[in-house]
């Protein structure tokens, strides 16, 4: 058992008793991959690199454990070829990183970090530093995963009014925690704090920018503990100093470490190097998890937080190909209905369900979260990711055969009552595994489940299909493939295009408002 980096005394206890534990300093290149040719076990924190170098010279490596929440400094491709299981401590700082967003909220309120810092000066000038009570304001969540929740709830004890934006949980859901859902729009219209809790994603990157901050409550406070750029900072430098936001408290930001930042100049802001997982409890909790995961890993036991281990027991070789088909659809699912419906079938038709296909109803509950959530979402998480927000997903076998020797569709009905669904098939073509979407909604395709791909819904006409690459094309991004679908001339049509490079959301909108889309859709569906 290889510790490379300051562990908990309580989890080296747990370690102790049953194996040979060594230390090495993970910082230490040439050290670390000395000792790794040993290991058995490998836990690290945030300070060591696990690259493939570090796991091609550990041929008895069965077990990477990251004490923490993050996987940034572990290849898991690499650990994954070589049968390297990875776990990490997903839940260790959640208590944590929701009291340090209370935190700050509270001292953005009363103005605790600048009065501080004035009666240090020698300064006794209380009325400078009047603050506002939390009790019977409304206080706004940006999304209500598991740390949204836990803030919802502490901050319920306080008197106050919550409401949240999150298209992916139920309404009813929200219910049961005292919160009411509205839409983004209605939030910063009527929250007096708005509190940021939302995986950095291209979707939530600048999510409150500078057109969302010119419509919030005059005097509104906005705390960001989550992850940087989800609040723009420079917009939010400019709304601070027109008055229209009364304080912020923030603990990440864009790019890390940040010693300026143009909020820095501001007495009614508050700003922590990104301490949310920083308290004594996270780092013991983390350690403890991951020491008994490898525990359990080591010993051949079926391991919670392993983030690249298939759950449900042996998957059969037919089986296999379609595991990650299905949770392409799961994503394209979210991509498209923009939520997520309260129930999901995934029907999976033909020869295949022979065997044991139970393992794609984990597949694709594993694909509709991937964008959603903040933590990494693994088929041993996914259900209960699924159950926390009330979805119910459900597994449907058909031995028919289609003009596909398989073929797995995902569809739902939405709380607007629109059902969205799409299918896909595998086919092996010389050796080669390909994967394709043949079905979106009623339209018939024929396209490569790969890439970054664009959605466009229409009414059909001349010249759409040469406007839309006009645009992406000023904007720099070349189409791959693309392919048109329609009921019939002149009606409704979709357009999928595959593309070399994301799109953001405003150059998605500018599309969709230019050939009259009620919405774009993107999913990036290329390989971590």
């Amino acid at each position: 058992m290889l510790i490379a980096e300051e562990l908990a005394p309580a989890a080296l206890d747990v370690l102790a008793y049953d194996f040979d534990v060594r230390h090495v300093d993970g910082t230490d290149r040439a050290a670390l991959l000395g000792a790794l040719v040993e290991a058995d076990a490998l836990i690290v924190r945030s300070a060591t690199h696990v690259d493939a170098e570090a796991i091609a010279v550990a041929p008895r490596l069965k077990v990477v454990a990251r004490a923490g929440v993050g996987l940034d400094n572990v290849d898991v491709a690499s650990a994954t070829a070589h049968g390297v299981m990875v776990v990490n401590a997903p839940t260790s700082n959640i208590v944590s990183a929701a009291e340090q967003a209370i935190a700050l909220l509270l001292s953005v309120a009363r103005n605790t970090a600048s009065a501080s810092a004035a009666l240090k000066r020698g300064e006794w000038k209380r009325s400078r530093y009047t603050g506002v009570e939390v009790q019977g304001k409304i206080v706004g969540v940006v999304g209500l995963g598991r740390i949204g929740v836990l803030f919802a709830q502490r901050m319920a004890a306080f008197g106050t009014r919550l409401i949240a934006y999150d298209p992916y949980i139920q309404p009813a859901r929200a219910a049961q925690l005292g919160v009411r859902l509205v839409g983004l729009d209605e939030l910063l219209r009527e929250s007096d704090f708005i509190s940021v809790h939302l995986p950095r994603t291209p979707e939530t990157l600048g999510l409150i920018g500078e057109k969302e901050l010119a419509t919030v409550k005059p005097g509104v406070r906005i705390i960001n503990a989550a992850r940087g750029g989800l609040v723009d900072e420079q917009a939010l430098a400019d709304a601070l100093a027109e008055g229209r936001v009364a304080g912020a408290g923030l603990d990440v930001f864009v790019t890390e470490p940040a010693t300026s930042s143009p909020l820095f100049g501001f007495d009614n802001v508050v700003v922590t190097p990104h301490l949310g997982a920083s308290t004594g409890e996270a780092q013991d909790k983390a350690g403890l998890a991951v020491a008994r995961s490898v525990k359990l890993a080591l010993q051949g036991e079926f391991v919670p937080d392993a983030v690249n281990v298939q759950a449900g027991g042996v998957v059969d070789e037919d089986v296999r190909p379609l595991l990650g088909l299905t949770e392409r659809l799961g994503k394209v699912f979210t991509a498209l209905a923009g939520g997520i419906a309260a129930n999901v079938t995934v029907e999976v038709r033909g020869r295949i369900v022979s065997h044991d296909v139970a393992v794609l109803k984990l597949a694709a509950t594993k694909g509709l979260f991937a964008s959603v959530v903040e933590e990494r979402v693994t088929y041993v998480n996914a259900p209960q990711l699924a159950a926390d927000r009330g979805v119910e997903v459900e597994l449907l076998v058909n031995r028919e055969v289609s003009d596909h020797d398989n073929l797995v569709t995902v569809r739902g009905v939405l709380p607007d009552g629109r059902t969205v669904s799409v299918a896909g098939s595998v086919a092996v073509v010389r050796g080669r595994e390909l994967r394709k979407l043949t079905r979106l909604d009623e339209f018939e395709l024929e396209l490569d489940a790969g890439g970054v791909l664009l959605f466009f819904r229409y009414s059909d006409r001349p010249g759409v299909v040469g406007r839309i690459g006009s645009i992406l094309g000023e904007a720099g991004v070349n189409i791959a493939a693309m392919q048109v679908a329609r009921r019939e001339a002149g009606g409704e049509a979709l357009m999928a295009l595959t593309v070399d490079s994301s799109v953001d959301a405003d150059l998605l909108s500018t599309v969709a408002a230019e050939i009259g889309s009620a919405r774009g859709s993107i999913v990036d569906l290329r390989e971590e």
